[in-house]
C-alpha cells in the first residue's frame, strides 16, 4: 500500500547527508514521516550510520517522525522495494558508491530505471527552497500526469512554476510556456492542453515569466541554476520491465544544477496540497 511517507538511502557519505537533509525537508513539507534506509552486507554495521542520520534529522526537525531501517541486500534493490510503499524516494548522486553512486553509474542509475514511484535525485549545490521556483520539463505533448505532479509540487511549496515543452517537430530546442494567461494562445497551449486546465485548478501557482522563444538545451540547464526542483517524466519500457528515460531526463540527471524529480508516467503526486 502506498502511503505519504518519504524514504531516503544513506551510506555515511557527504552526498548521502545532503540527500538526508533534503528528504527530511520534503517530509516536513508534506507533514509526514521519514524512513531512513541503509543496506549493508552485515546488519551490525548499519547501527552507527543510522543513529547518526536519525540524530541529525531530529536536530533539524524535532517533531518529524523518523524510522530507521537496516537492510541486507543490494542498495538499489532494497531502496526500490521500500519505495513501493512511499510517496517519494530520495537518493544522492556523484560519490564513490553506495546510495550515492553516480546517476548512470551504480545505485542511482538503477533506481532511475527501476524505482516504482517518484524519485528525487539530489543534484546541485544550492540550499533547498532558496529560489522559490519549480521547473517542469515536458518530454511529450500530452504529458498530463507529469504536469499535474509539478503543479501540486509548486503549490505545496508556495513556489512559481516555469514550464518547458518540446515543439511539435521535436527539434532539440525547447519552448517555454508564456506566463500571462492572455499569451496562452493555440500555438502554445491548445484547447484541452494540461497546463491550461491545471492553471485553473491551481490558481495560486504563478507560471514563471519567460517569453515564448525557442531556447537551447544549454539554456534550459542554465535555468536550473535558479530552480529548487526540476520535474520531468519517465515511462515504462516497451518490454514491460523498468522505466525509459528520455533524452531530456538523461540530460537533466547528468547536468542539472538543482535536484531532479522523476515522475512515472501515469502517476500524479501523492503529496497533500499546501494549506
Amino acid at each position: 500500500m502506498t502511503t505519504h511517507h518519504v524514504i531516503v538511502g544513506v551510506d555515511g557519505s557527504v552526498i548521502a547527508v545532503r540527500a538526508l537533509d533534503l528528504a527530511a525537508d520534503e517530509a516536513a513539507l508534506r507533514a509526514t514521516s521519514l524512513e531512513i534506509v541503509y543496506a549493508v552486507p552485515d546488519l551490525d554495521e548499519a547501527g552507527p550510520v543510522l543513529a547518526s542520520a536519525a540524530s541529525r534529522v531530529r536536530y533539524r526537525h524535532p517533531r518529524l517522525p523518523v524510522v530507521t531501517v537496516p537492510a541486507e541486500g543490494h542498495s538499489a534493490a532494497v531502496l526500490a522495494e521500500h519505495g513501493r510503499r512511499a510517496a517519494l524516494t530520495v537518493v544522492g548522486c556523484r560519490s564513490l558508491g553506495g546510495f550515492a553512486g553516480t546517476v548512470f553509474g551504480s545505485v542511482s542509475r538503477r533506481l532511475a530505471a527501476h524505482a516504482p514511484g517518484p524519485l528525487l535525485v539530489v543534484r546541485g549545490d544550492s540550499p533547498p527552497h532558496l529560489h522559490n521556483e519549480v521547473m517542469l520539463v515536458l518530454d511529450e505533448e500530452d504529458d498530463a500526469d507529469t504536469a499535474a505532479f509539478a503543479f501540486q509540487e509548486a503549490e505545496l511549496r508556495g513556489a512559481s512554476l516555469r514550464i518547458f515543452r518540446p515543439p511539435a517537430d521535436r527539434h532539440p530546442a525547447l519552448v517555454p510556456v508564456p506566463h500571462r494567461r492572455s499569451e496562452w494562445t493555440a500555438s502554445y497551449l491548445p484547447a484541452g492542453d494540461p497546463p491550461t486546465a491545471l492553471g485553473d485548478r491551481h490558481p495560486l501557482v504563478r507560471v514563471g515569466s519567460r517569453d515564448a522563444a525557442a531556447t537551447s538545451t544549454q539554456t534550459l540547464l542554465e535555468a536550473t541554476r535558479t530552480a529548487d526542483l526540476v520535474v520531468t517524466a519517465c515511462r515504462p519500457e516497451r518490454t514491460g520491465h523498468g522505466r525509459h528515460l528520455g533524452s531530456l531526463a538523461r540530460t537533466l540527471l547528468h547536468r542539472a544544477h538543482c535536484p531532479v524529480l522523476l515522475v512515472p508516467a501515469g502517476q500524479e503526486s501523492a503529496a497533500p496540497s499546501a494549506s
